[in-house]
């Protein structure tokens, strides 16, 4: 876009599963970060990009501000208050409860320290009363009268977007366009699918299995007939989780990756053929070396 004359860096933070992927998404118009209603599905910073009217919108998707039990925990929390330097302004999400949270407390103390503008989003507003919102609203306001605005919102149903992405312009400056036409994120391709394999082992698994996955793409190439061939390894702490993974006659396994081919498909435009298998890597979340050859990296 030749008219792009503006851009505003703006992280998205809060606890998890409050809907920070989903309000990028939201945002972005298309999904850009995996979704799950677990917590902790985002794990990396996601670029979203957003362009309107003379204005490019970098919208800095991180994951939930947590107490970290392992080295994966560690370096997710080491990614959210990173993100909260050098931008123009933090978009705190809480979800419409009348309490200020420790994550929500030490995120707004990180903001204070950075000394960058922050607007507040109540989000989840279908899910409660107009009323309800008062109180959530007082709440906030008593632990800091620092927010530049606080705005209800719904990222499931676009309800107080438009009033968002106004407030946002302001916090704008000059400056080039950082991402080129067409660009709604960082992310390589290789890295989305990635991403859409390990959303489907949420969706698909319980309890604390899917958390001690992560998923390594071996092969990614096109073939002259326009086919992807997709190559995945998906790794777990223990056997026991890798035959719930595979499942009987690899019934889970194979619907895992029927529902990932489907959004890879839509995702990349072209037909994949997805090959998957299932590893064992005992407690590689505790385990720095690991947690970083599989692209969890500071930097």
């Amino acid at each position: 876009m030749d008219n792009i004359k503006n851009t505003a860096m703006v992280t998205v933070c809060g606890r998890p599963n409050v809907g920070k992927s989903s309000l990028t998404n939201a945002l972005v118009g298309e999904k850009v970060a995996i979704v799950s209603n677990k917590a902790q599905t985002t794990r990396n910073r996601i670029y979203g990009v957003v362009n309107r009217e003379d204005t490019q919108y970098i919208l800095l998707d991180t994951p939930g501000l947590h107490r970290p039990k392992s080295a994966l925990g560690d370096y997710m929390v080491k990614v959210v208050t990173a993100s909260l330097s050098d931008v123009d302004c933090a978009l705190l999400l809480v979800e419409p409860i009348p309490h200020v949270g420790g994550p929500e407390k030490a995120l707004i103390d990180r903001i204070r320290e950075e000394k960058i503008p922050c607007v507040l989003c109540i989000n989840k507003i279908d899910t409660v009363e107009p009323a309800e919102l008062l109180p959530v609203i007082a709440a906030y306001s008593e632990a800091w009268d620092g927010f530049d605005a606080i705005i209800p919102i719904s990222a499931h149903t676009g309800g107080g977007l438009d009033e968002l992405m106004k407030e946002l312009r302001r916090y704008a400056e000059e400056g080039p366009q950082l991402f080129p036409d067409g660009q709604t994120s960082d992310q390589p391709e290789r890295q989305v699918v990635g991403e859409l394999l390990r959303e489907k082992l949420l969706l698909c698994l319980d309890k604390e299995i899917p958390h001690g996955t992560a998923v390594e793409i071996t092969k990614f190439s096109e073939r002259d007939s326009g086919v992807i061939d997709v190559e995945a390894t998906i790794y777990c702490e223990k056997a026991s989780h890798k035959g719930i993974i595979i499942g009987k006659q690899g019934a889970m396994l194979k619907k895992i990756s029927s529902l990932a081919r489907r959004d890879m498909e839509r995702f990349m435009g072209a037909k994949i053929y997805l090959e998957t298998w299932v590893k064992v890597k005992e407690n590689w979340r505790d385990n720095v070396n690991y947690v970083r050859s599989l692209g969890y990296r500071e930097d």
